[in-house]
């Protein structure tokens, strides 16, 4: 495992991450407890993976429990990510609340810190490495309290390092660009970037380029929900407790068609999940992806790409052609979640932000 660190702040993180999502939301299937403790201390102890990431709405709060139960007494070993900014202890909200609709967002001063300090206890620490406001929208982005607020709990050492999560779904480009634009100092963006969405994760990390020297990326939807391992075909059928099963039926079938324009990018030492983690990994400003895990197979598997060979520039040039030919398939324009055009008056620059085929390499350091 290599790693790579949160500019400026001393969080040292394994490149590839664990996202806990799979394993305490019942969203991707059911886990117990146990089994996501085991993965987790299997990550670990197997494949060096150090940044755990989770959120207090995941299971309202049982991924942090479970990160909290698998590495009790061993703190300074790993690297916590959560996030916050849902009201999980709205109960009318909670009760009334179907599949994966968004909870009521609040992110009030008192409010944070009231659910910060529940982070901590639920995580069984006095610090968070990262904090991040859980699917941020456009109001937060602008309200410089909510900012204001995470520099101060920065300041208290509560948290190392404090940004924005962007979601759900893909999209919010501007909403990315204002915050850089407005919190220069800011840490770091998570959002959704893969070799078959591109877009807007692109246009982001121009804008981050541009405007804060110091933020950089943790990056989820590494593999287009699954469909960049390569293992779906066109009859694929997902569990019912499965969220991929409610996708449109396009989804699946134009999905498998553009990775089959993929082929270059395996060969006998990469995976074809391995080569979609090395493309993230091939842009500096990217310090962890975190693929989603389900099973112990896919954790070392997906761990194993960090010290893989790099992706070359050639295949580089290939992925960037087929992404503006949207992979040889004809369907319709995504639709995105979001501020996806610039409100009236605004100037901001981002030409060539979907130009990402001259990444220049990182610097990684080893270890155990």
């Amino acid at each position: 495992m290599r790693y790579r660190t949160f500019p400026n702040t001393g969080v040292r993180v394994s490149e590839v991450g664990f996202g806990t999502w799979t394993v305490s939301t019942g969203w991707w299937g059911e886990k117990t407890d146990a089994e996501a403790v085991a993965m987790m201390r299997r990550a670990l102890d197997e494949h060096g993976v150090t940044f755990f990431d989770a959120a207090d709405a995941y299971g309202n709060g049982r991924a942090e429990r479970q990160v909290a139960e698998a590495f009790r007494g061993r703190r300074s070993e790993i690297v916590i990510g959560t996030k916050v900014g849902y009201d999980i202890y709205d109960e009318a909200a909670l009760a009334s609340r179907r599949g994966q609709s968004e909870l009521p967002m609040r992110t009030d001063p008192a409010f944070v810190r009231m659910a910060v300090d529940k982070c901590l206890e639920r995580l069984e620490t006095d610090y968070i490495d990262v904090l991040q406001i859980h699917n941020a929208k456009m109001e937060h982005v602008r309200d410089a309290e909510l900012w204001g607020t995470l520099r101060d709990l920065k300041r208290e050492g509560k948290i190392r390092a404090w940004g924005a999560a962007f979601g759900p779904a893909i999209g919010w480009l501007y909403e990315s660009v204002e915050l850089v634009e407005r919190e220069p100092d800011v840490n770091t963006i998570q959002m959704i970037w893969n070799v078959l969405e591109q877009h807007p994760g692109s246009a982001m990390i121009e804008a981050a380029r541009r405007h804060a020297p110091d933020c950089c990326f943790n990056v989820r939807v590494t593999h287009a929900s699954g469909m960049l391992e390569g293992k779906y075909t066109v009859d694929t059928v997902f569990p019912e407790n499965d969220h991929r099963r409610h996708r449109p039926r396009s989804w699946l079938v134009n999905g498998v068609e553009k990775v089959k324009t993929l082929d270059f990018m395996t060969s006998e030492r990469l995976t074809l999940g391995q080569a979609a983690i090395k493309w993230l990994l091939a842009e500096p400003l990217v310090v962890t992806a975190l693929p989603n895990v389900y099973d112990d197979e896919q954790v070392a598997e997906f761990a194993s790409a960090s010290d893989a060979p790099d992706l070359s520039s050639d295949a580089m040039r290939r992925i960037h052609s087929l992404d503006a030919t949207n992979f040889g398939v004809d369907e319709a324009p995504m639709k995105y979640k979001g501020a996806m055009t610039r409100d009236a008056g605004a100037n901001v620059d981002l030409q060539d932000a979907r130009n990402p085929i001259s990444r220049p390499a990182l610097p990684a350091t080893r270890g155990a």
